[in-house]
This record gives C-alpha cells, structure tokens and sequence, in this order.
C-alpha cells in the first residue's frame, strides 16, 4: 500500500493569461478531468512580479537555463492578466500533466497535446520579437518542483482532501 500511495501525485498547473484571454480555459481545464486528475485547488490571482521571480527563477532556474532577457519577456507576458493556479492529484500526476501539455515550446508540441492543439509559437520568433512565448500553460517539471510550486502559489487551507468517482477508475 505504501508504494501505491507514493505513486499518487499533485502537480501545479498554471493557466496563462493567453488561455484566460482567449476563453480556452473550460477545454484545458477538461483534458485534466477527462484522465482522472482531481482538482485539489483552483484560484484566480494577479501575481506580481515578485512570486514570478521565486517561481521561474529561484525555483525553475530560467534566467540560468534561458538567460534574463528570456526570463524578462516571459515575466512581461505573464503581468499581462490574470491567471488561474491550481494543484491536481492523482496517479504519477506530475509525467501526466506533462504528458498532456507537451513541451514548452509550442512549435514542438505534437498535435493532440493543449499546446500542439492551440498554439504555435518558436523561442527563435518570441526572441526576435521581444515576447514572452504564449504556450498557455505553466506544469511542474518534477516531483521536486512541484512540491516547491504547490506551497509557493497555496496554502495549505487551499488544498482539499476529498474522494470523487473517477478514483474507482483510475487508481
């Protein structure tokens, strides 16, 4: 029991302001359901640049993986609206949820994942024109940062433990 309870996961997911914007954000929000996951918390909030900073840099390392003017256009992007966090739970969550994104890039997405469904952008075209790149979804990249993400954006009486049907079919 203790190995299957390990493998019972929470992730964050953050919904862009170009998914908010555009209206997508039921249909994003539905992929998630349709495979199991389990909404454990959910909010809109208009983060300042501040927890964008801990969040991408401090914990997701981007200025050293993609240099401070990545880092900047994508911090200017994400101040552009509001965003939606929310923490979903449920087996291997953290692979899944990265799974049904694709990559960070949505010019290498494949079709059939959100990004590869609803968008096309290149780092080489965002760099060129001084953007953040809008992929409309921010996911945990590993167990470790997603732990870290979770209580960045939550607290703890933010995050609900409950049972819902789909746990019969998919734990």
């Amino acid at each position: 029991m203790g190995k299957e309870k390990d493998l019972i996961q929470r992730s964050l997911v953050v919904l862009k302001p170009d998914a908010v914007q555009r209206g997508i954000v039921g249909e994003i929000l539905q992929r998630f359901e349709r495979v199991g996951l389990k909404i454990v918390g959910m909010k809109m909030v208009m983060p300042d640049e501040t927890l964008y900073r801990k969040h991408y840099e401090d914990i997701g390392q981007m200025i050293t993986r993609r240099g401070e003017e990545a880092f900047k256009y994508n911090v200017q992007y994400m101040m552009t609206g509001p965003v939606i966090a929310m923490v979903l739970e449920g087996v291997e969550a953290v692979p899944l949820v990265r799974k049904i994104v694709g990559p960070t890039e949505p010019k290498s997405a494949e079709m059939g994942t959100i990004r590869g469904d609803y968008s096309h952008m290149s780092f080489g075209y965002s760099n060129a024109k001084g953007i953040g790149v809008p992929n409309l979804v921010h996911a945990s990249g590993s167990l470790e940062e997603a732990n870290k993400e979770i209580f960045l954006w939550f607290n703890e009486n933010e995050l609900y433990d409950y049972s819902d049907l789909n746990e019969k079919f998919t734990r």
